[in-house]
């Protein structure tokens, strides 16, 4: 006989499906139930900064590194090439304008001096020779057509007579004939020698003229080649501090090489180094300060060099009233270099905070200080002490200033 069966209520698939729907419940309700609290940290307060936002004024300005340099520094270049045969006074040595300091030996540059020289003795004796041929030629031509005249004069004498004898019939023909040729030759002799002569007078003034000039030439290549024997004599072109000469005896200088330099020592100047950053907001005029014996001396920005290495400019500042006593060429001192005019804002104390946020959001601490809130805020322009707050902060609050690198983005923290 058949057994009724009864049917289970709680099967294992509905024991599970239960299990699983009552704990998604669960989660859910965990979740609706925390979505609406903030994370937070528990900090100890000592171990970070809290800062005071105040209104003041925020002056714009960074802090470089200057060097005291001479005002003026005259590069000591060779003119011409050489090997160093005396040095006659080192670098740290005060020197006048026209002191000898190095004294180069070029033998090539001897050698085209003496060989111009002779060309141009050469060329001296051939003018003179010239010359002189010019003279006799004059000489020979007078005593040339002194000569032709007496002849002409005889042969028209002669002439003169025969035609008369000629027309009387005393004489032959012939006799006329051979007079008045022997006449005419003599004649024409004596124009063709005119003419021969004036051509070789003009063509001996053109030779003259031609050596005149290349002997002009010659000398004056040969004044500069001497110049340059002269410049083998490396002379002070300044008086001032000979700061260094960097070349030693027997030493193969070239043309053009700098071996030295010579510091005026009748002014100083400042020289920094500024960060890339700031180029398009250094120019000529703007000011600058900073601190040496115990008072703050004035500068001004004299010129800003665009040539950008390795990520800096220089630029070059000026006193524009007396020099600091006792100052000295390489000094290093703090700069203070102005941006821009002072202005009434909202500051923040730099910190280590900017790194972690870029600036966007600061932990504000509340009234009674026991715990600090994540805010967003905006900055503006900054000098090595204080931000310039644009939004979000207002004078008198408290802020955590100090690295946020170890918080993780709490939203707050607990102290």
């Amino acid at each position: 006989m058949d057994k009724v069966i009864k049917k289970k209520v709680w099967t294992p698939q509905r024991i599970a499906l239960g299990i699983g729907i009552l704990a998604f419940l669960g989660f859910s309700t965990y979740s609706i139930f925390l979505s609406g609290k903030q994370s937070t940290l528990n900090v100890n307060k000592e171990r970070i900064t809290i800062s005071d936002v105040k209104n003041g004024v925020f002056d714009e300005f960074i802090v470089v590194t200057g060097v005291i340099q001479p005002l003026k520094t005259y590069q000591l270049d060779a003119i011409e090439g050489g090997y160093v045969a005396q040095k006659l006074i080192d670098g740290g040595a005060s020197v006048k304008k026209g002191d000898l300091i190095l004294k180069l030996e070029n033998q090539r540059l001897m050698l085209d001096f003496v060989n111009r020289e002779t060309e141009m003795y050469d060329l001296i004796n051939n003018l003179e020779n010239t010359r002189l041929s010019l003279r006799q030629n004059k000489f020979t031509l007078k005593r040339t057509l002194s000569e032709l005249e007496f002849q002409i004069q005889q042969a028209k004498i002669d002439h003169d007579r025969n035609s008369k004898l000629y027309e009387d019939k005393v004489i032959s023909q012939q006799e006329y004939q051979r007079t008045k040729i022997s006449y005419e030759r003599l004649s024409q002799q004596s124009t063709i020698e005119v003419e021969n002569q004036k051509f070789q007078e003009e063509n001996s003034v053109t030779q003259i003229r031609q050596l005149e000039g290349t002997l002009e030439r010659t000398r004056t290549n040969l004044s500069m080649m001497r110049q340059n024997l002269e410049n083998l004599a490396v002379k002070a072109p300044v008086s001032g501090l000979l700061s260094r000469v960097d070349v030693e005896i027997g030493a193969s200088i070239t043309a053009g090489q700098n071996i030295g330099q010579i510091d005026d020592l009748n002014g100083f100047k400042m020289r920094i180094e500024v960060d890339e950053h700031y180029i398009s907001r250094i120019f000529p005029g703007l000011e600058g300060s900073f601190e040496f014996n115990g008072k703050t001396h004035q500068l001004v920005v004299h010129k800003v060099y665009p040539e950008v290495t390795n990520g800096r400019f220089q630029v070059d500042m000026t006193f524009p009233a007396s020099i600091p006593e006792g100052i000295r060429r390489g000094q290093s001192v703090p700069v203070r270099l102005q941006l821009g005019k002072p202005a009434q804002a909202i500051l923040l104390p730099t910190g280590g905070f900017f790194s972690d946020t870029g600036g966007n959001w600061v932990y504000v601490l509340n009234e009674s200080g026991n715990k600090a809130e994540k805010r967003s805020i905006s900055l503006g322009r900054k000098n090595p002490q204080y931000f310039e707050v644009l939004t979000g902060l207002s004078e008198g609050e408290r802020v955590i200033t100090s690295s946020y690198s170890s918080f993780g983005e709490k939203d707050v923290l607990v102290f």
